[in-house]
C-alpha cells in the first residue's frame, strides 16, 4: 500500500486531555514515532500546534469525538496545521485492543495511507454562526412549548377558546387572552373577536370558565415569557439576516425556491456554506444531509433503503421547507402530490426535501435564480402587468383612438 503522506499525526481528543502520536518516515525509509500527551486548556492547545509545526507534520487526523474536537481544530487551523476531521464510525479499532494511545496511533496509520476521508468542515464564520442558528432553532420550540402550556392552561380553567378559533396565537385570540388575564368583563372581549367567524353565542359560551386567581398568576408569567422570547428571537433574526451580507448572492439566491423563506435561506446556508464544490457532487451533499437512500442489499435481494445518518439539523430545515413547498404551484406540488399515493406523507416529504437540496446545489453552483420548469414565467408576467401597461398607454396616447360607429 502506498504512503501517501510521510508526516503526519493522529489525535485521540477527550474533553481535559489530547494523547498526539507522530509517524514520520526518514530518507532512509524508516518510521519514527512520537507520542506526547496534552491538557485541554487554551495554553496547551498552542503548545500541541507549536510542537506539530517543529515536527512539521503535513497533516492531522482528529476523530469527531462530541464537541471537543472543535476547540483543537480552531487552534490548528489558526498555526495553519492541516487537519481533517473523520467520522468516528469509519475509524473503529480492532476489539481488545483499544487505549488512547492506540487510539492516536490508529488515526496517524489511516492517514498515512489515505484511508479516511475528511469531513467538511465550514469556514470559521460560519462555524460561528451555526451556534446562533442552532440556537433561534432551539428558542422557536421554546416558544412554541410556552404557547402551548398557556393553550393548555386555559383548557384547565375551562374556557374553551382554542376550540372555536383556527389560531390561538392569531391576532384576535391574542388579544382576548390578554383581556381575560387583565380581568375585563365578557361584554368587553366579545368587542375584540374581529372577524371571527364563530358566532356571538359561542364566543361568550367558551369564555365562560372557572379562571381561578393561581390560572391568572401562571397565564400572566406565561404572556411574559412569551413576550420576551418574541423579543428575543426578533433580535436574532436581524442579527442573522445582517450577518448574511458576505454571502448575499447566495442568500438571496435561496429565497427563490418555493417554499424558503429568509431564516430558512440563511439557515441553510449556515450549514452547508455557499461554496458547492466541497462536497463534489449534489449527491454528495444529499447523502451528508441525511436525506440520501442507504444500500442493504444481500443475496441479490434489497431490504430497507432507509435514509442515512447525517446532517440532521439540515434534514429538518429542508423537510419543513418541503411541506410549505408542496403548498405551492411549483414542480414540487406536481412531486408531492405523485408520490403521497403511493409512498404516505413522510416518505413523499422527505423525497421533496432530496429534491430541494440537489436543486439548491445546482442553483449555488451555477450562481442562477430558481426557474421552476412547470411556470410560464412570460406569460405570469403579461398577466399581472398587463392592465398597468395598458392604462399607461392610453394615458400617454400611444393607444390607438377607436372611430365612432
Amino acid at each position: 500500500m502506498d504512503i501517501l503522506h510521510k508526516r503526519v499525526a493522529g489525535i485521540d481528543v477527550h474533553r481535559m486531555k489530547h494523547v498526539v502520536t507522530v509517524l514520520i518516515e526518514d530518507d532512509s525509509g524508516q518510521t519514527i514515532k512520537h507520542q506526547r500527551e496534552f491538557c485541554g486548556f487554551k495554553r496547551d492547545l498552542k503548545t500541541l500546534a507549536g510542537w506539530l509545526q517543529e515536527q512539521r507534520v503535513e497533516l492531522v487526523i482528529l476523530e469527531s469525538t462530541g464537541i471537543y474536537w472543535k476547540s483543537v481544530y480552531a487552534h490548528l487551523e489558526h498555526a495553519g496545521v492541516p487537519a481533517w476531521v473523520v467520522n468516528a464510525h469509519h475509524v473503529k479499532h480492532v476489539p481488545g485492543r483499544k487505549t488512547d494511545v492506540a487510539d492516536s496511533e490508529w488515526l496517524a496509520q489511516l492517514g498515512r495511507f489515505g484511508l479516511v476521508r475528511g469531513s467538511f468542515i465550514p469556514p470559521k464564520d460560519l462555524r460561528e454562526l451555526r451556534l446562533v442558528s442552532r440556537y433561534r432553532k432551539k428558542l422557536v420550540a421554546m416558544l412554541a412549548a410556552e404557547k402551548n402550556r398557556l393553550h393548555k392552561l386555559l383548557d384547565d380553567a375551562g374556557i374553551k377558546l382554542g376550540g372555536l378559533v383556527a389560531d390561538i396565537n392569531g391576532k384576535a385570540a391574542q388579544a382576548i387572552v390578554d383581556g381575560l388575564i387583565d380581568g375585563q368583563s365578557a361584554s368587553e372581549l366579545i368587542k375584540l373577536t374581529g372577524r371571527l367567524r364563530a358566532s356571538r353565542e359561542d364566543l361568550l359560551a367558551s369564555l365562560d370558565g372557572d379562571l381561578s386567581p393561581r390560572h391568572t398568576m401562571l397565564l400572566r408569567e406565561l404572556r411574559s415569557h412569551i413576550g420576551e422570547q418574541e423579543a428575543r428571537l426578533n433580535r436574532l433574526d436581524a442579527y442573522l439576516t445582517e450577518a448574511m451580507q458576505p454571502y448575499a448572492w447566495a442568500f438571496e439566491l435561496l429565497q427563490t425556491i418555493p417554499g424558503i423563506d429568509a431564516m430558512a435561506a440563511a439557515a441553510i446556508l449556515i450549514e452547508i456554506g455557499d461554496d458547492m464544490t466541497r462536497f463534489g457532487s449534489a449527491q454528495r451533499l444529499a447523502s451528508w444531509s441525511a436525506l440520501c437512500p442507504g444500500n442493504n442489499e444481500s443475496a441479490g435481494k434489497r431490504k430497507s433503503g432507509k435514509t442515512r445518518k447525517g446532517n440532521s439539523l439540515l434534514r429538518a430545515l429542508l423537510c419543513e421547507a418541503a411541506n410549505a413547498a408542496r403548498c405551492t404551484l411549483s414542480v414540487f406540488k406536481a412531486k408531492y402530490q405523485g408520490l403521497v399515493v403511493r409512498r404516505g406523507h413522510k416518505k413523499a416529504i422527505v423525497a421533496l426535501a432530496h429534491k430541494l437540496i440537489r436543486t439548491i446545489y445546482f442553483m449555488l453552483t451555477r450562481r442562477q435564480a430558481y426557474h421552476d420548469s412547470g411556470i410560464d414565467y412570460a406569460a405570469a408576467n403579461v398577466a399581472k402587468n398587463a392592465p398597468r401597461w395598458l392604462k399607461a398607454l392610453k394615458r400617454f396616447g400611444y393607444w390607438p383612438e377607436t372611430a365612432a360607429a
